[in-house]
Parts: C-alpha cells; sequence; structure tokens
C-alpha cells in the first residue's frame, strides 16, 4: 500500500484517531472531536475540522495526514434514477458504488420533484470491497476483472460518504439502506469489511439493520461474522441447489460446496424477526426450470430464509441469457407454494450497467 493511503485519516477509529493526537500532544477528547468530524459532520478538508486547534490542523497538514476519500470520477444516471459512480482512488485503480433511490409512492422514481428538489422515500447504496472480484462467477461481468487489491475501510466508508455528500442527504439516516454488494467479495476483505461497518454504525449514523452483505460463501466467515457485535444482515449467492451445477456457475463451490454452506447458514445466529436472504439468479434454460425451484424448496426447508429470485442481467462476453418473465413467476410461485417466502428483485440501472453483476469499471463509458 502506497504511503499516501497509509496517511489517510478517512478510515481510522475512534481509538486510532486518539492515538494519533495525543502523539501530537493534544489532549485524547481531541481524537473524539476529529471522528465526529470525520464521520458523522462529512467534513471534506481537515482544515473544517474548526473544533480542533488551528496549529493543529496545520501540523497534520504538514505530516501528510489527508481526508483519502474517492474523487467521483463520472457518473451515469439510468432512467429509473439509478445513478452509478466510477470512484477514482487515491492510488488511481477505480471502482463503482450505486445509487438507488425509491419515489415516495414506493415506486422507482428519478428522485426529484417537479421543482427538482429531491423527494425520494428511500434509497440504497450497493458499495465495493475490492478493486474487481476474486470470485470467478460465470454469470458476472465484474468476474471478467479478477482483483488487484482489497480496499480499505476508509475507502469502503469512504465510497458511502461521497455518495451522500454528492446527493446532498443530510441525517438522520433512516432512510438510507446500504448493500456490499458491489464490485468484489466482501468476506475475502473480512476485517477492512468489518471495520468499515462498524465506521458506518458508529460513526455515520447507518444501523447495521439498514445493512445487507452478500457473499458467494466464504464458509469459516460466515462463522465469524455470525460472532460480530456489529454486523449486516447476509445474503447468500446461490444459483442452483445441487453442487454440479453450482460448480459450473460458481468455481468456488469446488472448495466450500453446498452441504458446508447450508450448515453454516444454519448456524447462523439470527437476530430477533431477522431472515437469510437466498440469492438466486436467474439463468434461461440453465437454473430456471420448475425442477431447479423445487430442488430449491427442498434445500433450504426449515431454514428461517426468505429467497430473491434475480432475472439475470445482461452483459458482454457473457454466454447466458434472460429467462421469460413466465419462467421467472413459474419458479416463484414454486417456491410461494412450497412455504418459501420469494421475491422477484427489481432490476435497477441495467441500462446504465448498474444492475446486479453488471459492475465492470466501464472506463470507455466515460465520454
Amino acid at each position: 500500500m502506497n504511503s499516501q493511503l497509509q496517511r489517510s485519516l478517512f478510515g481510522l477509529d475512534a481509538q486510532e484517531l486518539t492515538e494519533l493526537v495525543e502523539s501530537s500532544g493534544q489532549p485524547a477528547y481531541r481524537g473524539r472531536q476529529l471522528f465526529q468530524a470525520l464521520y458523522r459532520e462529512r467534513i471534506s478538508s481537515a482544515e473544517q475540522v474548526t473544533t480542533l486547534p488551528k496549529d493543529f490542523r496545520a501540523k497534520l497538514s504538514e505530516q501528510g495526514f489527508v481526508l483519502g476519500l474517492p474523487a467521483i470520477d463520472a457518473q451515469f444516471s439510468s432512467s429509473d434514477g439509478t445513478i452509478r459512480y466510477l470512484m477514482r482512488l487515491q492510488d488511481g485503480e477505480t471502482i463503482e458504488t450505486v445509487w438507488m433511490p425509491e419515489g415516495d409512492d414506493g415506486e422507482s422514481g428519478d428522485g426529484t420533484d417537479t421543482e427538482g428538489n429531491s423527494s425520494w422515500h428511500r434509497a440504497t447504496i450497493c458499495v465495493s470491497s475490492q478493486v474487481g472480484c476474486a470470485v470467478n462467477c460465470q454469470f458476472c461481468l465484474t468476474a471478467l476483472l479478477g482483483v488487484k487489491r482489497n480496499l480499505t475501510a476508509g475507502e469502503i466508508v469512504g465510497q458511502v460518504v461521497t455518495v451522500l455528500q454528492e446527493r446532498g442527504v443530510t441525517p438522520p439516516l433512516e432512510r438510507v439502506n446500504l448493500v456490499f454488494m458491489g464490485m468484489g467479495e466482501p468476506l475475502l476483505n473480512y476485517d477492512n469489511f468489518v471495520k468499515a461497518v462498524r465506521l458506518l454504525a458508529e460513526g455515520v449514523g447507518i444501523p447495521a439493520s439498514r445493512m445487507t452483505v452478500s457473499t458467494a460463501g466464504i464458509i469459516p466467515r460466515i462463522y465469524d461474522l455470525g460472532q460480530e457485535a456489529i454486523r449486516p444482515k447476509l445474503a447468500i449467492s446461490l444459483p442452483a441447489a445441487n453442487d454440479e451445477l453450482r460448480t459450473r456457475l460458481m468455481p468456488l463451490n469446488k472448495k466450500w460446496n453446498i452441504e458446508a454452506l447450508i450448515a453454516a447458514a444454519r448456524a447462523f445466529p439470527l437476530r430477533n424477526r431477522e431472515k437469510l436472504t437466498f440469492e438466486y439468479v436467474l439463468l434461461r434454460g440453465v437454473n430456471d426450470s420448475p425442477e431447479h425451484a423445487r430442488e430449491l424448496a427442498e434445500l433450504i426447508r426449515g431454514l428461517r430464509a426468505k429467497v430473491n429470485l434475480i432475472a439475470w442481467n445482461s452483459g458482454p462476453g457473457l454466454e447466458f441469457e434472460t429467462p421469460e418473465q413466465r419462467s421467472v413467476e413459474a419458479f416463484q410461485n414454486l417456491l410461494i407454494g412450497a412455504g418459501i417466502p420469494a421475491f422477484l428483485r427489481k432490476p435497477r440501472g441495467r441500462d446504465i450497467y448498474a444492475a446486479c453483476g453488471q459492475l465492470k469499471r466501464t472506463v470507455e463509458l466515460r465520454a
């Protein structure tokens, strides 16, 4: 990691900030003031922390400390109000983050009223955890990138803060949901991801109950996540209910098969009224038959869980096809008939490659 990233203030927790201010001869309470300014007040430069002495602010700058927030390199707006942000990190790498607003009537909207004012009822921010992705899911565009590096906790939190600033969102933040479903496998960047969750909850002010993390099935880390005092809800990618097909679609299944995955799911400690989510990407002629639906229902029977059905979002270089709507609805009805709560996830931002599985750092679209 380069020295500039190591000097970022963003990503330091309250204890680390306290140690920083004390090492500069400041009283410990200055650490809490800096923590509040960084995450809750969302300052854009250290000079704006007017609660800190001017000479200390100058010293931070002299020592090479910067906020370290990602910069918005480009943004693309969808007809449904979704915005995909191409963000540039300090080392020049780029990632993508998505803002998905919902209108006051609960339907997707453009996020503004007739006078141009923000009128969204709630919104979801889709956050990346790696530059690229190390998990080679065959139906995902991001997989074509491979992985370059993990994001720091500051870079993960920084995406959220940057989007909130750009959209003019002010506290309280109860209307904002976070999904760690962008580029990368969060549980392969576990320590930074968990630290980011704590900073988002304790600093930025977004409750962990409003966050969901999606994993391809990193079994040891699922067990670890269940023991965290502050954690998001868990979603597991399960595009097949048998090992042969899941291995074809997700080679990771060779290492951690379905039996191990379901065992981890059954052992995951759920909070009151919480459910696990299984994400099932429907691929035409591959995993969308009535037999596949019945197989899935049998596999997860007895779990406190729901299924989100996602009709595959197309992308260049991938050989799959989106299933017909009637097949999707028949699949859903079979699950519901078997007593499994099943929901169709409405695609957001397909026209700008912002939908599930489509993020690919599309720098070429910036023009």
